[in-house]
């Protein structure tokens, strides 16, 4: 008798401790531990994160100089959505937490469920605003004039485009799902825009993107000849407009009706060339930011002074950070891969060119826009003019650095962009 007075009087206790620690409990809590997952949409935005920490040490880095001035405007078109948060706005959270946790609990009753959905969609639109539907993009290369179709180059140049935007569409519905084309800036945030001749040009850096944006500046009518400008000018100088600038009409506009372009190069050879000018010559940023995090990483027994300055990094230790999932700081654009710059699975390019054929596809390009006759592309190396170019050959000199594992590595690491832009393997003994 006493043990099943005893039992029930632990049963009652314990029941009425459940009760008062429910009744206790915040709300708040109870809502994040019913709905880890909900991003709202958000997760498109998530390989920003690479870009933007990087970028932000590189303006605090370059506060006072002209490098600084060129990355604002794009800090504060990209980040505003992931960062600076208001009162108003985690209010807006907590009051969305409730009401999906209020549909979770009567999902049973239709009235409240319509009212639940229709207050998600306001709270989607509100907290997201950057999000553009894509149903199709028009294709705006222009078809050849009359005179050239007799013109057995401008025709054999037509054909490669074609075969070349095959290649790129048919990968990407082998290898990549568009059942949901939804454009956010990130996507857009590399585009440069040209209003004049009605052109969108995608910045792939080590393929000609400083003499691109020469020819951009030259068509706008902000210089007379590309020669007139200055390397820092073309970075730093803000002189060209950037897609995500514009709000959603005009990028949407922009998509469906200018000629969209962009030009790549073989990626081993892209990121050779990245290599030799970021971290083989005197560099205020690259040096302190990547450099000194390498060494750190993957040198044995570096010296004081290497750690301190950052520089020395090897190709093999590059490589090493490079691949190593757990990286000590994240990516950079000079060495990313063309698939994430430029998003070509979401953004039909109208036009693309390769680094290895500059010359004939931008000047083939020029042609179709209608641009002036005495434009051309320009031919000269801005940056260590005296120093040869990086070519095939000095591209396999710096990988024959590598063990056969770590060259495999680096291919599969860019394999999409191989896949993709119809690169042969660069070496033999890979698959």
């Amino acid at each position: 008798m006493k043990l099943t007075c005893m039992f029930s009087f632990i049963l009652l206790f314990g029941a009425v401790g459940l009760v008062v620690f429910i009744h206790l409990q915040d709300p708040e809590e109870i809502v994040h531990q019913q709905t880890p997952g909900i991003k709202y949409n958000m997760g498109f935005l998530q390989p920003k994160k690479d870009c933007v920490s990087s970028n932000n040490q590189e303006r605090r880095l370059r506060k006072t100089s002209a490098d600084g001035a060129a990355t604002v405007k794009q800090s504060d078109s990209l980040e505003a959505s992931e960062s600076e948060p208001t009162k108003l706005q985690s209010t807006d959270r907590r009051q969305s937490s409730i009401v999906f946790a209020m549909k979770d609990q009567q999902k049973g009753e239709e009235t409240d469920s319509i009212r639940l959905h229709k207050r998600r969609r306001r709270f989607i639109i509100k907290k997201s605003p950057i999000l553009i539907s894509m149903n199709s993009s028009v294709l705006n290369l222009p078809t050849l004039k009359s005179e050239d179709r007799n013109n057995n180059k401008w025709q054999s140049l037509y054909q490669i485009q074609g075969e070349r935007k095959r290649i790129m569409r048919e990968t990407c519905s082998k290898y990549k799902s568009n059942n949901r084309r939804i454009i956010t800036p990130y996507h857009v945030s590399r585009i440069f825009v040209e209003d004049k001749y009605r052109v969108l040009y995608c910045e792939v850096p080590k393929a000609g993107c400083s003499n691109w944006k020469r020819v951009l500046m030259v068509l706008n009518g902000l210089a007379s000849s590309t020669r007139d400008i200055q390397h820092n000018t073309v970075h730093y100088g803000n002189y060209l407009k950037r897609l995500d600038g514009f709000d959603h009409k005009g990028i949407y506009h922009r998509l469906n009706t200018y000629t969209k372009m962009l030009f790549i190069r073989e990626p081993f050879e892209k990121l050779v060339s990245a290599f030799r000018d970021k971290f083989e010559h005197p560099n205020n940023y690259y040096h302190p930011v990547f450099g000194k995090a390498i060494i750190s990483r993957y040198r044995v027994n570096a010296t004081k002074e290497a750690l301190r300055t950052g520089s020395g990094v090897k190709f093999k230790e590059f490589i090493q950070y490079l691949l190593d999932v757990h990286r000590p700081v994240g990516m950079d654009i000079h060495w990313d891969h063309v698939n994430r710059l430029c998003s070509p699975c979401l953004i039909d390019y109208d036009f693309v060119g390769k680094f290895e054929s500059m010359e004939e596809d931008a000047n083939f390009f020029l042609h179709l826009i209608g641009a002036p006759q005495n434009l051309t592309f320009p031919k000269f190396k801005d940056r260590h003019s005296n120093e040869e170019r990086t070519t095939t050959k000095i591209t396999q000199q710096y990988f024959a650095q590598l063990s056969p594992s770590q060259r495999q590595q680096s291919y599969d690491f860019y394999y999409m962009d191989y896949l993709m832009f119809n690169y042969s393997k660069p070496f033999e003994d890979l698959y």
